[in-house]
């Protein structure tokens, strides 16, 4: 009887304990000896064709700016815009006084016309007297002297033009213009202040349609998008341009498409980058100039890419590991290298051939060599 005494003392404390301990869950279930193996959720990696993308952060800039200027000197007497609003190519923004410059044009148009009437009687009194030259009634000195006269006539004449195109000239610069197709700025000056020639800055014009965006990316990466996509080899600037995606701040997917068509030509020795430019159609007029956004841009050429979900990858140290279902529904471990993001998925870059089942729910009840209940599901093409 004493014998049975401490067994059942022993029996007795792992009951209490067991109970202090509360019910097993169901991992615990599943590790222990002789319970069930634990239900997982498996499927099999998305393969399809795909393009890894890399993002850079950039800035939309036009194509077209202008400052607008005054090209002669006067009083600024009208301004025929709204501030911001669109205009056109050839829209009179701004007229200066026009008066002076009409007098102006008149004056040199009397005496572009008084320069032709004293070259038009110089040519006769030439004709006249070469006539009477022919038959000895005149010396060859007078006619000499008359065909000088004629030839100074017709210079006259060349300047009185030339000063009628110069006065005709700062006439029509006295009506300002939109050089350009754009959305103009604020006006600068008001009416009734004095402007001078080509210094004066009357507003602004930029061009909105379409729009350029600009960014830098590192040496490593140039280099890898010349190998595998040829840009910065002429292709750019021969009409055939590099296809990307443009994201603006706040939005969670890129909206704008883009072509890249430029590529500078030297990479910059202080910060080890080079430009790369884009350029955006902005119809709807609503990216403006010094607005940020995210490009991608795609990273390789098209192949066939095996993509699964991050949920689907653990860590092992330094290393990250995919959990697959082997023969008997034996859990295996696989060492895998990440790729970037697609759709949503994360791209294996080595590691999985794409024909594995593999766990994407309930890792933490697995292990490698341990037995598994797996309940298969099937991943959609795209997670976004």
């Amino acid at each position: 009887m004493r014998s049975r005494l401490p067994s059942l003392l022993t029996l007795l404390s792992a009951l209490v304990a067991g109970l202090a301990a509360g019910p097993l869950t169901p991992e615990a279930r599943a590790q222990a000896p002789g319970g069930p193996p634990p239900k997982v959720t498996v499927a099999k990696p998305v393969v399809r064709q795909i393009v890894e993308q890399d993002q850079y952060t950039g800035r939309f800039d036009a194509i077209d700016y202008v400052e607008v200027r005054a090209r002669v000197t006067g009083y600024l007497e009208k301004i025929n815009f709204v501030d911001g609003q669109t205009v056109k190519k050839g829209d009179v923004l701004f007229v200066i006084d026009r008066r002076p410059y009409k007098a102006a044009l008149e004056q040199a148009q009397a005496a572009l016309a008084s320069a032709k009437a004293r070259q038009s009687f110089s040519q006769t009194d030439l004709e006249r007297a070469q006539t009477l030259s022919r038959s000895g009634n005149i010396s060859e000195q007078v006619t000499d002297q008359r065909r000088q006269a004629s030839q100074t006539a017709q210079a006259d004449v060349d300047s009185a033009q030339a000063a009628l195109n110069n006065a005709q000239l700062n006439y029509d610069f006295s009506e300002v213009k939109a050089p350009i197709n754009g959305r103009i700025s604020r006006r600068l000056v008001t009416e009734g202040n004095i402007v001078s020639a080509d210094q004066t800055m009357l507003t602004t014009i930029v061009s909105l349609d379409p729009i350029y965006f600009s960014y830098t990316v590192d040496e490593k990466a140039f280099l890898k998008y010349q190998n595998s996509l040829g840009i910065g080899m002429g292709q750019t600037q021969q009409g055939k341009g590099v296809p990307i995606l443009i994201s603006l701040s706040g939005e969670a997917k890129p909206t704008r498409k883009g072509t890249l068509d430029f590529v500078d030509n030297r990479v910059d020795n202080a910060t080890g980058t080079i430009l790369l430019r884009a350029t955006v159609p902005n119809a709807d007029l609503f990216i403006k100039p010094g607005l940020f956004g995210i490009v991608a841009m795609p990273a390789t050429k098209p192949f066939q890419g095996v993509l699964v979900p991050d949920e689907a990858v653990a860590a092992n140290q330094d290393k990250r590991i995919v959990y697959v279902v082997g023969p008997e529904n034996v859990i295996q471990q696989k060492d895998v290298v990440l790729g970037p993001k697609v759709d949503g998925y994360r791209v294996i870059q080595s590691g999985l051939k794409g024909d594995e089942t593999i766990v994407v729910n309930g890792l933490a009840r697995v292990r490698p060599g341990a037995k598994v209940t797996p309940e298969t599901v099937e991943l959609p093409p795209s997670k976004t």
